[in-house]
């Protein structure tokens, strides 16, 4: 008689999921009245739709916790709770791992700031495991099309809620996207690509 089939999601991913509920409980998506879980779970969803693992899943979950809820202490207790496995994805998708990003003085220095960030972020990802690129990508894949979805509702204004504004932006995911299809060629690239295109397109309208 075979043996019943382990469920893919176990009882780990629901304990994940009641541990970012509460953390980012206060927290909503930039320029918009949406719970931040809302984040969280699309991100999920993307890489589960994408093929990852248990993991990874939970990592998805937790991708965001050690930048916005409390740096590295953060960080070893989602080691503790969930395993050096997602503690490591979750720090492979972490901008600041101290979580402590200092204010800058000016909007300018603000950029300057946001773009040298985001430049060791995309230059890091060539040197990353895949399993980390994979809920990376997820996370990319699911702001690109909240920022499509946002784009046809409002139209240009949504430019003026990210650091980079407009052709900062625009940049960034031209550059991770050329970046992905480099380090994880596949599927998940290939939807990453086509949100990012999209982008473009929107871009060139508002």
């Amino acid at each position: 008689m075979n043996a019943e089939p382990r469920p893919f999601l176990t009882t780990r991913f629901d304990t994940a999921l009641a541990y970012a509920s509460h953390l980012h409980r206060e927290q909503l998506r930039k320029g918009s009245n949406i719970p931040y879980i809302s984040h969280l779970l699309g991100v999920a969803a993307i890489a589960i739709e994408n093929g990852a693992d248990e993991d990874q899943a939970i990592a998805a979950l937790l991708h965001d916790a050690v930048e916005d809820q409390g740096g590295l202490p953060r960080l070893e207790d989602i080691r503790d709770r969930f395993g050096e496995a997602v503690a490591r994805i979750v720090a492979d998708c972490t901008d600041d791992l101290a979580g402590t990003k200092a204010e800058a003085a000016t909007p300018e220095e603000k950029r300057r700031e946001w773009r040298a960030r985001k430049e060791t972020y995309i230059a890091g990802l060539a040197r990353k495991p895949a399993a980390s690129l994979a809920v990376s990508i997820a996370d990319k894949t699911h702001n690109a099309a909240a920022i499509n979805a946002d784009l046809r509702l409002h139209g240009a204004r949504v430019w003026g809620r990210f650091t980079g504004a407009k052709d900062g932006t625009l940049w960034y995911y031209r550059a991770l996207a050329d970046a992905f299809a480099k380090a994880l060629p596949g599927h998940a690239a290939s939807r990453f690509e086509r949100e990012v295109a999209e982008m473009e397109e929107l871009a060139a309208r508002f």
